[in-house]
């Protein structure tokens, strides 16, 4: 976890605190002036302000509709089946971060919820709870009924809610669909106090979505589907380790340190999960590194990622994609110009992690050895900058244009030259 500072604490409640002023003004403005209230808030935000007008301001709760109907609704609903097959992971998100999380239908009526201990009682004072109604035009302006509405992630911060009961709240919110047919069902929110905003919340709503559509019940359909949806999928987290470390989620850069780095390269090249003894030899190998060391730079690391790293094994609770994976899928597929254009040099540069280690040689041979079988010319020179003394694959190319006469090739000097450079 990044080390935080009372300076730059304090500039983020600062930032915070103007952001809500920013947001209670537009509000007011709005509710006394309308129109003028235009230029100062989202678009989608204003919109949904004019659907809220015929609510009364002054609502305590949310409308409940009829439990019975929303019980028969909820059970065995593949909603639920989902839900209940991921909600250890769902309640950790919830309890780790004291946040409020809920499951709505396609009407944004609430089907299922769990909330950390403070949130939840706040929760219940407005009626976020199964039952509630969360449309705009029932309660005003929120970010279920935005994602609901729009089809896209939506957040929304303090007074862009229309209602005051909940201007101390933040939300995010990320529609749930059916994964064979694309029919929405619901969206899945998560909620807490405005001072609490962190700039991974919606990233974090649309992995969670995700996760509750993998678990949905697979029809005959899904199964034969799977393999094309699994091409156009894009993942929750995306972690590059050649040459470099960087990890994104939802195209949001992560700031890690290097143990946590690691851990997560770790845990990325190992779906099924890890144990913790597996962990630490992976990744300490035979220093005297405590067990104790290891859960506390994961809890730091789950921190980081909002709760998507689940215990006992340890395994990351979001669809990832790593350069790794990448290089090696077009090396199967004898794609080697493509391979060796996507591989960006050693496996985090420096690690002492056996995992690690053993999977950056693990790749570079592959590499290096799918070149001296087939050493096309311009992938042969993307690879020498990274690889400057490598001289077998240098003279491999330069023999195999000999055999196929390409002896007039363009890259040919320049290939004589890397092998003079390497040879000194």
């Amino acid at each position: 976890m990044i080390a935080v500072t009372v300076r730059e604490y304090c500039d983020g409640m600062d930032e915070l605190l103007e952001r809500r002023r920013e947001a209670l003004s537009a509000w007011t403005t709005f509710v006394e002036e309308g129109d003028r209230a235009t230029p100062l808030v989202r678009p989608e935000i204003l919109d949904s302000w004019a659907r809220s007008a015929s609510v009364d301001r002054g609502v305590v709760r949310a409308p409940l509709a009829d439990e019975s109907e929303t019980n028969a609704f909820w059970q065995g609903s593949p909603l639920q089946i989902a839900v209940e097959r991921v909600e250890e992971e769902l309640r950790r998100t919830a309890e780790d971060g004291d946040l409020v999380l809920a499951v709505t239908d396609a009407d944004t009526r609430v089907l299922w919820t769990y909330g950390g201990r403070v949130m939840r009682r706040k929760a219940e004072t407005v009626n976020f709870v199964p039952g509630g109604r969360w449309d705009d035009r029932s309660v005003g302006t929120n970010a279920l009924d935005l994602a609901n509405r729009l089809d896209r992630p939506a957040m929304v911060f303090s007074a862009e809610h229309y209602a005051p009961i909940v201007h101390n709240w933040v939300c995010w919110a990320a529609p749930v669909h059916d994964p064979v047919s694309g029919t929405k069902l619901g969206v899945l929110d998560i909620s807490t106090t405005w001072e609490r905003t962190h700039p991974i919340g919606l990233a974090t709503a649309r992995v969670l979505a995700r996760l509750v559509e993998q678990a949905l019940p697979r029809t005959q359909m899904y199964a034969t589907q799977q393999a094309a949806l699994d091409e156009t999928f894009e993942p929750g987290l995306v972690l590059s380790v050649l040459g470099t470390a960087e990890a994104h989620v939802d195209g949001q850069r992560l700031l890690l340190n290097r143990r946590q780095s690691e851990i997560l390269a770790l845990l990325a090249l190992h779906p099924d999960g890890l144990s913790l003894e597996q962990l630490h030899a992976l990744l300490y190998g035979d220093h005297a590194v405590t067990f104790s060391t290891l859960k506390a730079e994961v809890s730091h690391l789950r921190h980081a990622l909002a709760g998507q790293l689940a215990s006992r094994p340890y395994r990351l609770l979001m669809p990832v994609a790593t350069d790794v994976d990448h290089v090696l899928a077009l090396l199967r597929r004898g794609n080697v110009a493509a391979a060796v254009e996507a591989y960006g040099g050693d496996l985090l540069p420096g690690t002492e992690s056996p995992g690690l280690v053993q999977m950056g040689e693990y790749v570079a041979v592959a590499v290096r050895e799918a070149l001296l079988a087939d050493p096309q010319p311009d992938a042969v020179l993307r690879y020498i900058e990274l690889a400057p003394y490598d001289t077998a694959v240098l003279e491999a190319c330069l023999a195999q244009l000999g055999r196929d006469g390409r002896l007039r090739h363009p890259a040919i000097p320049l290939l004589k030259a890397r092998l003079s450079i390497a040879d000194v």
